[in-house]
């Protein structure tokens, strides 16, 4: 059988790549060169561990030019496993000039002047390979495409639909766990432990960015690893994990307290609250995006505590590969978008009290459909949670 494992049809890929053409052209260039994983395997569907290795597809604005990819040798085994692509290049690793290679397929394929898209901020594009790539290309101008191809990802198909539901599953597995295994004299990394092992033995995916947990003092970082400490009654305790289906994260976020928490921790978390739901109201589709964080930050700006929000209110999910989840998409008091039915995004109220030693985040993940929002996973806007 082709393709034994493909998460999506060819049909389905084609429609990407037809978009992502569009895209191209509109922009005035030439064609795309894309390192990021999460764009490779979203316009063609190649799934594998081999994010760390060199890797480029490289696009054409023309319809009729079929995309190639450049991959390790070794790897070519599981490109066949999941994705129907036919022009494929294969390098020996350290023994091939791969930015060399790159540039020669680009020029193949017609991208030999104007000006080309790269995915930039790629943390698959290190400088050791971007600066050779960059000159390899010359004379050919390079540009920045993160956003151009990113914003591909926005409005969720009903096939994408499906995974992110199954991860939304998962997720909420997770948050169980999280809320009936929490218990004064555990390690937060018996507690991160138990979450993990119940997503995976429901079918979990693996993840992109490991589980963050922290209790008691140190809840004020706002992405920390769990570490061997005990937690003791009265912490406040803050998780932040993702469901995964293919690929497809769906993030849960909540904060909870072991036994009743002292009356200064409890105003800390109903702030909290006081602003997830702000944020919340404004989820609307049509509305500005720039709203909804503008809006969360009204209830702490009345306490004072603007400088705590060192957090963007919420961020774009779908296909996430180490060493994040996120995408493009950006909820925050700067953008410019317009939210739209098929958007799916997590938002998180956070409030940090560094110099206390204090600090609570809250929120979930949701889908925007054609009247308003839902929730997919998380703790969502609910009074603290006493375990």
């Amino acid at each position: 059988m082709d393709q034994p494992f493909a998460a999506f049809p060819e049909s389905e890929h084609r429609e990407r790549l037809s978009r992502a053409r569009e895209k191209i052209r509109q922009a005035g260039l030439a064609g795309c060169i894309c390192v990021a994983p999460e764009n490779i395997y979203y316009l063609i569907g190649y799934d594998s561990i081999a994010y760390f290795n060199y890797q480029a597809l490289i696009i054409s604005a023309e319809e009729d030019n079929e995309p190639t990819l450049v991959i390790r040798n070794v790897d070519l085994p599981l490109v066949k496993e999941t994705s129907w692509i036919k022009d494929i290049r294969t390098y020996h690793l350290h023994a091939t000039d791969i930015a060399k290679m790159v540039a020669d397929v680009a020029r193949e394929k017609g991208l030999r002047e104007g000006r080309i898209g790269i995915d930039l901020q790629s943390y698959a594009l290190p400088g050791a390979y971007a600066l050779p790539l960059v000159k390899a290309l010359e004379p050919v101008q390079v540009e920045d495409a993160t956003e151009l191809l990113g914003s591909l990802q926005y409005i969720k198909s009903e096939r994408e639909m499906v995974y992110i539901r199954e991860a939304a599953k998962y997720a909420n597995i997770g948050l169980q766990t999280a809320r009936k295994t929490l218990k004064a004299g555990i390690t937060e990394i018996e507690l991160a432990a138990a979450i993990e092992g119940d997503m995976r033995a429901a079918g979990s995916d693996c993840w992109a960015v490991p589980t963050e947990l922290a209790s008691g003092p140190r809840t004020a970082g706002g992405h920390a690893a769990p570490m061997p400490r005990v937690i003791e009654p009265g912490d406040l305790v803050h998780v932040e994990f993702a469901g995964v289906a293919r690929r497809y994260h769906v993030v849960a976020l909540h904060t909870m307290a072991v036994g009743e928490p002292d009356a200064h921790a409890r105003e800390i978390y109903d702030l909290t609250l006081e602003s997830l739901r702000a944020g919340i109201k404004q989820c609307q589709p049509g509305n500005p995006v720039a709203n909804i964080e503008k809006a969360s930050l009204k209830p702490r700006e009345r306490e004072g505590l603007a400088h705590t929000a060192m957090m963007r209110f919420g961020l774009g999910i779908g296909i996430g590969y180490p060493p994040v989840w996120v995408g493009s998409f950006q909820i925050d008091r700067y953008s410019t978008q317009i939210l739209e039915p098929g958007m799916v995004f997590y938002i998180h109220a956070c409030l940090e009290l560094v110099d206390e030693g204090i600090g609570t985040v809250q929120g979930a993940s949701y889908y925007v459909n054609p009247t308003g929002i839902e929730m997919l996973a998380g703790g969502g806007d609910v009074e603290l949670d006493i375990v």
